[in-house]
């Protein structure tokens, strides 16, 4: 059997910039969930979340809480009252699985920002999509249950449970190029021809069809909680960039490693990986599998939505590599990561230049 500890979530004791004031804490939450009681134990979650997240353990069970970073930050940035909003409305009214919402304090003065509480899940979380940390025939299944997770998040009637107000629901391909061709423009170092070509592209190559779902905006198998003994999902975690969008931008984000090579750091990609020894499924077959559980035909534009996703990735990546050389390159990754941004450009025009046959699935 794989090690299923070391699946776990790291914690470490808080870390020294993100302590708050406990006591505060615990007497605004024995007023918010009486049940609690008097003890209160807190760890903080190891890892790449931008909104620090922390373990409550109490009396009652444990819980997580989501903060934002302490500091100045960008007003768009880090709404912890817009994840608390789609989490709760899905908790409340739709199976889609997402841990139980508790309490939303928009207060910043009881620890200093804003948070929310939900219920802890125990299970699994693995990032890389070869999945070799879990036993060959869990693979498959692992996968399948994210495709019929996806389908499922997209099949929720927005308006029926209180979020038709949670994004705009038209555009929202045209509004994420223009967005993250800004933001590029920001946090450009060297030359990268293939993003200027991909800026000039994308505007002229807009999916065809509008839709309008819950978008995730970061559906990847980091952001999902695996049961502790079965390959199936238990809950979709991170919405920090969720919003009202596309579906098919979440099934492309998720799609993006079988367009990226196996042996790039830190890029998860499985171009090379031989699936069928592995038993992870290809492309076409995650893509049919999300056809299949949401009721579609087929999909157009495919070749649009991929190229789309590796350019908003790759604006992502060069923003994180901008920040990593003005703090002088302390970040050892710094130009690693610089790498990575221009290869995911690549790949991205280089799809968008072989059109539907490319990308054909």
């Amino acid at each position: 059997m794989a090690a299923v500890a070391n699946l776990d979530p790291e914690l470490v004791d808080v870390l020294d910039a993100h302590r708050f004031d406990e006591p505060s804490l615990k007497r605004w939450l024995q007023t918010a969930m009486p049940d609690i009681g008097d003890r209160l134990d807190v760890k903080q979650f190891q890892g790449g979340q931008s909104n620090p997240t922390f373990l409550l353990d109490t009396d009652s069970g444990r819980y997580v809480l989501r903060k934002k970073p302490p500091g100045k930050t960008l007003p768009s940035a880090h709404m912890v009252e817009r994840e608390y909003k789609v989490i709760r409305a899905l908790s409340d009214h739709t199976d889609v699985p997402v841990p139980r919402a508790r309490v939303l304090c928009e207060d910043p003065d009881i620890i200093g920002t804003p948070f929310y509480v939900m219920d802890f899940m125990p299970g699994r979380v693995v990032s890389h999509p070869a999945l070799r940390a879990l036993d060959r025939d869990e693979r498959r299944p692992v996968h399948e249950a994210a495709m019929d997770s996806l389908a499922q998040l997209h099949a929720v009637d927005v308006n029926a449970i209180g979020l038709g107000d949670y994004g705009r629901p038209e555009g929202y391909v045209a509004r994420q190029v223009a967005r993250w061709s800004k933001q590029y423009e920001a946090a450009k170092t060297d030359d990268m021809p293939a993003m200027d070509k991909l800026m000039a592209w994308l505007p002229d190559h807009l999916p065809q069809h509008d839709e309008c779902a819950i978008a995730h905006g970061d559906y990847r198998l980091g952001n999902l909680m695996l049961a502790p003994d079965r390959p199936g999902v238990i809950a979709i975690l991170d919405w920090e960039l969720s919003t009202l969008g596309h579906p098919l931008a979440d099934l492309a984000y998720y799609c993006l490693p079988y367009h990226l090579p196996m042996d790039l750091e830190g890029s998860r990609g499985i171009v090379g990986e031989d699936l069928e020894a592995l038993n992870i499924p290809d492309e076409r077959e995650i893509v049919e599998r999300y056809c299949r559980q949401s009721g579609r035909s087929g999909i157009e534009d495919w070749h649009v939505f991929l190229a789309f996703s590796l350019f908003r990735l790759a604006s992502i990546v060069q923003g994180v590599y901008a920040r990593a050389l003005q703090g002088n390159a302390s970040n050892a990754d710094a130009l690693q990561v610089g790498k990575r941004a221009s290869m995911l450009a690549d790949a991205g025009w280089r799809i968008a230049q072989n059109g539907a046959k490319g990308a054909s699935v």
